[in-house]
């Protein structure tokens, strides 16, 4: 088969990764394009995966999300169009899944988060198949136009691309580390999302009390605005580039983030994980909170990062073959 995989986000990236290795070694041709957003194109970058870059983020505002992805659907269309693809893939990708369904291209879309509400009623209604983890009731996603489609896997999609990955400890000395203090690895909010539009108080309050603390404290922004706020408040690192996160996160002693990608990553890597949050949670950091694998944060005062023993890190990870995600987005 020819398929088409659009990556229009960071974590996108990392999950679709074993997914395009996969496909290839299986003998399918597959290719690659990518939306200049957040650390999309450095993570490409790093991990040698050939790309088209087309188009770029035009803010969060509805209005431009709408002239966005109106003007980037059109742009992919056209770039698609005479390649005969018999599959585009996409993971929240409204993109590709509008293209795809202008060129009458089967679509798969896959996502891990149930409440993105306009972000779904787009894909779950014009795409083929809708992959998703099996703790997603189905019947949440019929409102989107997905029934009859929903495919669903087990676990975290992070213990499926994290299934290969071993954690190396050069970022450490990359960022300047002492690995005998404690670190705390710290994700910002997503304020460009729609399904996150207000400030988020408890965060602020987070960074405050880590920035009094003697504790190493890496945040990881998304945007160039977070990252100029960031070095101006001083007394946190902040990376220039795209780094090895998931190593990072591996030798962490504790994750704050305001996501969900690397609330997951965490637990799938043994990484104490806090959640601040503040939106309405899925099925699947319900059920994470509730098996005790991640913490919702309440207050700062709650935060008493410590050296963890070497010995816990990487404690109980599970493993999956990332085979499973490729056949649930190719098969008819």
């Amino acid at each position: 088969m020819r398929i088409w995989v659009d990556l229009t986000n960071s974590p996108h990236v990392l999950v679709m990764r074993p997914v395009i290795a996969n496909l290839r070694a299986r003998g399918h041709e597959v290719e690659v394009t990518a939306r200049d957003f957040a650390q999309t194109l450095g993570l490409l970058e790093r991990f040698g995966i050939e790309h088209e870059t087309i188009g770029h983020h035009r803010g969060g505002r509805v209005t431009a999300k709408a002239a966005g992805l109106a003007a980037r659907s059109s742009e992919l269309a056209r770039w698609a169009r005479g390649r005969h693809f018999d599959r585009a893939l996409g993971h929240g990708s409204n993109d590709i899944t509008i293209a795809a369904a202008l060129l009458r291209i089967s679509s798969s879309t896959m996502f891990d988060y149930e409440w993105a509400t306009v972000q779904h009623n787009i894909n779950c209604r014009l795409a083929d198949a809708v992959v998703v983890p099996d703790v997603i009731p189905p019947e949440r996603l019929y409102r989107y136009g997905a029934r009859g489609k929903v495919r669903g896997y087990p676990g975290l999609k992070e213990e499926y691309y994290l299934s290969d990955f071993e954690p190396t400890a050069s970022v450490l000395a990359d960022l300047g580390l002492d690995a005998q203090r404690p670190i705390v690895v710290v994700r910002t909010p997503p304020e460009v999302s729609l399904y996150h539009r207000f400030e988020n108080d408890l965060f602020a309050q987070v960074l405050g009390r880590l920035g009094a603390s003697d504790v190493q404290s890496v945040v990881l922004p998304r945007t160039p605005e977070q990252r100029a706020e960031l070095e101006r408040a001083g007394g946190f690192i902040v990376p220039e580039r795209a780094i090895d996160a998931q190593s990072l996160i591996a030798f962490a002693d504790l994750v704050v983030s305001a996501g969900g990608t690397m609330n997951r990553e965490a637990v799938a890597l043994g990484t104490p994980v806090y959640t601040v949050f503040e939106g309405r949670l899925g099925a699947v950091d319900e059920r994470l909170i509730a098996d005790g694998r991640l913490r919702r944060l309440t207050s700062a005062d709650e935060l008493q990062p410590v050296k963890r023993h070497a010995s816990a890190h990487g404690e109980a990870r599970i493993r999956r073959d990332p085979a499973l995600l490729a056949d649930l987005l190719i098969s008819r």
